[in-house]
C-alpha cells in the first residue's frame, strides 16, 4: 500500500500536483458543499484571521531578504530589466490587448485575469525551477525578490484602472492605506530587523512556508465560502471552466516564446535565458491571494476573481516543472563529459 501511495505521489509530483494544490482544490469542494464557517464572524471570524495571517507572511518573507544580497545583485542589471519588464509590463498588455475579444458576461473573469497578469513572479518555486533547469540561482532569487516588493507598489496601480469601473464601491484610497499598513510595512519591518532574526527565518524557512500556505488556504476557502453563499459562480458553465483554462495555458505559453525571442535578440547565455524564462512567465498565488483582502473588497466577488490565478498557478507548475525536466536533460551529457 505504501508503494502504491509513494508512486502516486511521485507521479503527482511529475506533473506538478503537489499536496499544496490538492488542498487547495479540496478546500474549494469543501467551501461549496459546507460554507457555514468561513462565513462566520462569532466567536472568530475566519476572514479576519487571515488578515492578520498576511500581515506576517510578508514580515516573514521581509526577514528573510537580506539587504546586501539585493544591492550585491544589482550587477546583471540587463537580465533584471527583462525580468521585471516581462513580469509587469508584457503580461498585462498581452491580456489588455484580449479585452475586446471577451463579452460582457465574462467581465469579472477578466478582470481576475487582469490581476492575475499585474502579479509579481512566485519566489520558491521560480528559484526551484531555474535550479532544476541549471538556470542562474543567484539572479532567481534576486529577481524573484525585487519583484515581490516592486508587486506592493506596481500591481495596485495596474489594477487602479479598472477597479472602480469593475466593482462597485471601491476607494483607491483605502486600498493604498490598507496596502501600506498590511503589506508594505511588514516587508520593510522584516528587511530592517533582518540582521537580528534573518536567521531564524532562514532555519525555519519550511515551518515558515507551511504557514504562508494555510494562510493562502484560508483566505481562498473563505473568499470561495462567500461566492458560493452568494451564488456568484451559478453564472458560470463548464464551458466557459474549460475556455478559461485553455485561455490561461495561451497566456503562458505566448509569454513564455515571446520572452525566449527576447532572450535570443538579447544574446542572452543559457543561464539567464533560463532564468528570464521562468522568472519572468511565473506568477504568485501567495501576493495573489493576500492582496485580494486589500483589493477586492466585495467578498463575494472575490473567489471568481482568484479563479484565474489559482487555475493559472497549477498550470504553471505542471509547464514550468516538464520544462525544466527536459532543460537538465539535455544539459546532462554535456556535464558528464565536462566531467
Amino acid at each position: 500500500m505504501s508503494r502504491i501511495s509513494f508512486s502516486l505521489k511521485s507521479t503527482l509530483q511529475k506533473v506538478g500536483l503537489d499536496g499544496f494544490i490538492i488542498t487547495l482544490l479540496s478546500l474549494i469542494l469543501l467551501a461549496y458543499v459546507w460554507p457555514q464557517p468561513g462565513l462566520m464572524e462569532k466567536p472568530v471570524s475566519l476572514g479576519e484571521l487571515a488578515n492578520y495571517g498576511l500581515s506576517l507572511v510578508f514580515f516573514f518573507y521581509g526577514l528573510r531578504l537580506s539587504p546586501r544580497a539585493l544591492r550585491d545583485g544589482l550587477s546583471n542589471w540587463r537580465l533584471h530589466l527583462l525580468v521585471q519588464a516581462g513580469t509587469f509590463v508584457l503580461f498585462p498588455l498581452l491580456v489588455l490587448a484580449a479585452k475586446p475579444f471577451v463579452s460582457s458576461d465574462a467581465g469579472l473573469l477578466w478582470l481576475g485575469t487582469f490581476y492575475l497578469a499585474a502579479l509579481p513572479s512566485t519566489v520558491s518555486s521560480s528559484v526551484v525551477m531555474v535550479s532544476m533547469a541549471r538556470g542562474n540561482i543567484p539572479a532567481a532569487i534576486f529577481n524573484a525578490s525585487v519583484s515581490s516588493l516592486a508587486g506592493v507598489f506596481i500591481t495596485p496601480l495596474w489594477m487602479a484602472l479598472f477597479l472602480t469601473a469593475d466593482v462597485s464601491g471601491l476607494d483607491t484610497t483605502d486600498i493604498i492605506l490598507k496596502l501600506a499598513l498590511q503589506v508594505l510595512a511588514p516587508v520593510l519591518v522584516g528587511i530592517l530587523l533582518h540582521g537580528y532574526g534573518g536567521d531564524f527565518a532562514l532555519k525555519y524557512k519550511k515551518q515558515l512556508r507551511y504557514f504562508d500556505q494555510s494562510v493562502i488556504l484560508a483566505i481562498v476557502y473563505t473568499s470561495f465560502c462567500h461566492s458560493f453563499a452568494g451564488h456568484v459562480f451559478d453564472q458560470l458553465s463548464v464551458v466557459q471552466l474549460l475556455l478559461m483554462g485553455v485561455c490561461l495555458a495561451a497566456l503562458f505559453f505566448v509569454a513564455y516564446f515571446c520572452l525566449s525571442f527576447v532572450a535570443k535578440v538579447a544574446g542572452l547565455g543559457r543561464e539567464e535565458r533560463i532564468t528570464l524564462l521562468f522568472c519572468g512567465s511565473k506568477k504568485s498565488i501567495v501576493h495573489g491571494t493576500v492582496m485580494s483582502k486589500v483589493l477586492f473588497q466585495q467578498a463575494a466577488t472575490a473567489g471568481i476573481l482568484l479563479l484565474p490565478i489559482m487555475m493559472y498557478h497549477a498550470l504553471q507548475l505542471i509547464f514550468v516543472s516538464l520544462i525544466a525536466q527536459r532543460m537538465a536533460r539535455d544539459v546532462a551529457p554535456v556535464t558528464t563529459a565536462e566531467k
